[in-house]
């Protein structure tokens, strides 16, 4: 399900003008949902998996699987304030996504 909710937030001078949820799972399975992110209703960034972890939801950046097998984020962010504020706003939208489902 794609929940069309527009949730805004900005840190410093980064605005993000929209998240969309895709619920993937409810039940057992440690991948809950999938986010796409805008910012400055320029930029969209996609497959943000939200992971149920042994210390809770977190978010995982898309990544693609190296010849070596190891995963690498191709999006992140570079400070950690920065995530930190893009994972209370991505998890913001997934509870009201829940909600309204």
């Amino acid at each position: 399900m794609l929940n069309n909710k527009i949730i805004k937030g900005r840190y410093k001078d980064l605005k993000i003008t929209d998240v969309r949820i895709r619920i993937v799972s409810k039940e057992d399975a440690k991948l809950k949902a999938v986010a796409s992110l805008t910012i400055e209703d320029s930029i969209v960034v996609h497959d943000i998996k939200i992971i149920e972890g042994k210390d809770g939801l977190f978010i995982s950046m898309p990544s693609r699987k190296t010849p070596d097998g190891e995963y690498k984020d191709i999006v992140h962010p570079i400070k950690t304030e920065v995530r930190d504020e893009l994972k209370k706003i991505i998890l913001s939208a997934y509870e009201e996504a829940l909600k309204s489902e």
